[in-house]
């Protein structure tokens, strides 16, 4: 007789030791990322150190000027590496909105602004200065370029829904770094790749999401409500476990972690095979597993 061939990377395979293997290389390839400010942006804070040190043995007029300097060129460095990775959060998603805020082109013109106040502070006259602070703007802008100017889109989606997209992946993303931020609190390695293992299938439901903006009707939840009640949960469990660390509430913890992991798996796997009614019998139950865990999931 026949038999098909099947396991655990084929279509339909339930979520179980792969999925939970793959989800923690996951996690482990996001904990090793390089950050896309770099060492470039980083070192762009030197300046308004120098500026507001060698401010200190002028006059007051010099005083001033220099600590101008150096206030306008740290806020540079600082805008510059949030629109760095803002930029490289843009480029990792195939669907995603251009920064609200244009960081990088702020940040050079702050720089150009930082390098005339740092001109006329060293004795350079004011045209002299606005050379200097047209020189190091453009340069800036040479080195580090712009920020994206145009929403990414996929062909063949309406805007309106692409949209809608965009919305639930940074409310998604939002959740997800509050548990992330909640958890190292406690400073527990162990507790902190568990939740990553977690945070690893969110983010691959959030990726299927992208590439295919039909299947947000069916994912939403998962991605808005559910993942509320996952940081809500989280909230509580750090505030009760940091006074008393409770060993049963630790396990209960995890246990929820397990819980999600295994419905954000098999979510994922329904909404590539397009199983709607499959997904609704799945947040039901997740639904009920965190009301037993004290989190409503009603807005």
């Amino acid at each position: 007789m026949a038999r098909r061939f099947g396991g655990q990377y084929s279509p339909g395979a339930p979520a179980t030791e792969g999925s939970s293997a793959q989800a923690a290389h996951e996690a482990l390839a996001e904990t090793r990322r390089v950050d896309a400010a770099g060492a470039k942006a980083n070192l762009l804070f030197v300046p308004p150190a120098l500026a507001a040190f060698f401010g200190l043995f002028g006059g007051p007029e010099v005083l001033v000027l220099s600590l101008g300097a150096a206030a306008l060129l740290a806020l540079s460095a600082w805008l510059l590496r949030e629109g760095l990775r803002a930029e490289a959060a843009y480029e990792a998603r195939p669907v995603a909105r251009r920064p609200a805020l244009p960081r990088k082109v702020l940040a050079a013109v702050l720089t150009g602004g930082g390098a005339l106040l740092a001109g006329l502070s060293g004795g350079t006259d004011l045209f002299g200065s606005v050379l200097y602070g047209l020189a190091a703007g453009g340069l800036h802008l040479a080195a580090f370029g712009i920020d994206p100017l145009s929403d990414k889109r996929v062909e063949g989606i309406d805007d309106f829904q692409q949209d809608r997209v965009a919305r639930v992946v940074e409310e998604a993303e939002t959740y997800l770094a509050a548990i992330t931020d909640q958890i190292a609190t406690l400073g527990d390695r162990a507790l902190q790749a568990r939740v990553a293992g977690f945070e690893a299938l969110a983010r691959r439901m959030i990726r299927t999401v992208e590439e295919d903006p039909r299947d947000l009707t069916s994912a939403r939840k998962y991605l808005g409500v559910y993942l509320m009640g996952a940081r809500d949960a989280t909230v509580r469990f750090v505030d009760l476990y940091r006074r008393t660390r409770d060993a049963k509430a630790r396990s209960d913890y995890e246990a929820l972690l397990g819980d999600l992991e295994t419905n954000y798996a098999q979510g994922t796997t329904r909404l590539l095979e397009g199983g709607r009614e499959a997904m609704d019998l799945e947040i039901t139950v997740l639904r009920d597993r965190l009301r037993r865990e004290g989190v409503t999931t009603d807005r």
